[in-house]
């Protein structure tokens, strides 16, 4: 069995496949999540059986975490594969993540605040070589940190 983590807070979209929990195939789309998600996992779902969905379920874009999250849930229960979570820290060494204007999410431990910042030192999302579901959460809604703006 497999298991496949999807970070699709922004371009790129990143899907990785672990089995065993190391990754084994890595797939990277210049695209929006809402276009191509389901051309990334159609394949995907033909050549593998997943144990778990794992994604990064913010803070990050708005939209991205929308269609990330019900895409995904979707999936899990048409397959009758659990959905699991983490936030988006897990994927980028904990560095800061673009919210609005200056503003930036940070995580001190276990807070995920909100901080101006004027030059933040941000790394860009990447999937890590190995993974141990234990690290991820069946609380798997959304986490968007501030509300729309409108």
């Amino acid at each position: 069995m497999h298991d496949a983590v999807v970070v699709a807070l922004g371009t790129p979209v990143l899907v990785g496949v672990y089995e065993n929990g190391v990754l084994v195939e890595t797939i990277r789309s210049e695209g929006m999540g809402s276009d191509v998600l389901a051309e990334i996992f159609d394949p995907l779902c033909k050549r593998y059986s997943f144990s778990h969905f794992i994604y990064a379920k913010g803070p990050g874009s708005f939209m991205g975490i929308k269609v990330t999250y019900l895409f995904l849930k979707t999936l899990s229960i048409v397959q009758k594969v659990p959905l699991l979570a983490t936030d988006a820290f897990f994927f980028n060494q904990n560095s800061p993540i673009k919210a609005v204007g200056k503003l930036y999410f940070v995580k001190n431990s276990s807070t995920i605040a909100l901080e101006p910042l004027e030059a933040p030192q941000m790394n860009a999302f990447v999937l890590p070589e190995t993974i141990e579901i234990e690290n991820f959460d069946s609380d798997n809604l959304p986490y968007y940190g501030i509300d729309a703006v409108g």
